[in-house]
């Protein structure tokens, strides 16, 4: 294949994605008018959904997206930094990083419906037991409990990142910084660690995109309650539980059309985070963390 064949398939294969992508687009755009029309702007704030009065507001989803979210990186964090910079500074051989870059891998792959199924075993019994200690509701599913799963599954994700972002500090500014006498602490949390923050909040970010469309294991977990949670043990949902648990079951086509537009709120929201996990990343690959 020369040259001129080649490009013409690159710029066809360019052409159909960005004919998907855009179909996609427009189709969740059209089909949610007529509950953006119904409810206007009060769509995104409203705290009412009804199907049967056609009452539609998406605000308790959204809260219900952020509060899982937010605190799954909350949790996630600290173990995905650590995980990242044992991979990344000091197993970088041996049988312990294969072993721990096998584990991860497979957390990785194993499917949302399977931690949904663990969560329902282990995690919302514990929340539950939590629950009754300090006082609250022991529902057990939750807030918590899918924020806790949550967590769990986009560890692989997150440490992978900052496992990737510290290999790829210059060997010559760690090797400048021992010949001036730093330890490896210093050099880790003075040379590598600057130097890599903003593809590690790249990381993040892109991490935080993952969380907000997790479907299955959250829909199981959450409680499936139309409210605005009120604390970390409250029932709640979130935009893609709601239109995983309710789609099917639509009884008219202004409830299909508000679900459409949920997704479309969903979809703009991990687009947002994840381009500016991919702006940092960029950042970070073109200057020395900064």
């Amino acid at each position: 294949m020369n040259d001129k064949k080649f490009n013409a398939l690159l710029g066809t294969a360019a052409v159909v994605i960005v004919s998907i992508f855009a179909g996609f687009v427009v189709t969740l755009v059209v089909q949610s008018l007529p509950a953006v029309k119904q409810e206007g702007v009060a769509f995104l704030y409203g705290s009412t959904w009804n199907p049967v009065t056609t009452k539609f507001g998406a605000l308790p989803f959204i809260a219900g997206t952020l509060m899982t979210s937010v605190l799954a990186l909350l949790l996630a964090v600290p173990l995905s930094l650590s995980a990242g910079i044992l991979m990344g500074e000091y197993l970088r051989t041996g049988w312990m990083r294969t072993a721990l870059n096998m584990l991860i891998n497979v957390l990785a792959s194993i499917p949302s419906v399977v931690f949904g199924l663990w969560g329902i075993e282990v995690v919302i019994p514990l929340v539950r037991s939590l629950a009754t200690l300090v006082g609250a509701p022991p529902y057990g599913a939750g807030i918590l409990a899918a924020s806790l799963v949550l967590a769990i599954m986009i560890i692989p994700y997150m440490s992978s990142m900052t496992r990737e972002a510290l290999l790829n500090v210059p060997a010559g500014l760690r090797e400048g910084a021992f010949a001036l006498g730093l330890t490896k602490q210093e050099v880790v949390t003075g040379i590598a660690l600057p130097f890599a923050k903003k593809s590690i909040l790249a990381g993040v970010l892109l991490s935080l995109g993952r969380a907000l469309g997790e479907t299955m294991a959250v829909t199981m977990l959450i409680g499936n309650a139309t409210r605005i949670p009120n604390s970390l043990f409250s029932l709640g949902n979130t935009l893609a539980s709601i239109i995983a648990s309710q789609f099917n079951e639509a009884s008219s086509d202004i409830h299909r059309s508000a679900m459409m537009a949920l997704a479309l709120i969903l979809l703009a929201i991990t687009m947002l985070a994840g381009w500016l996990g991919r702006a940092m990343m960029r950042r970070g690959m073109s200057s020395y963390g900064k």
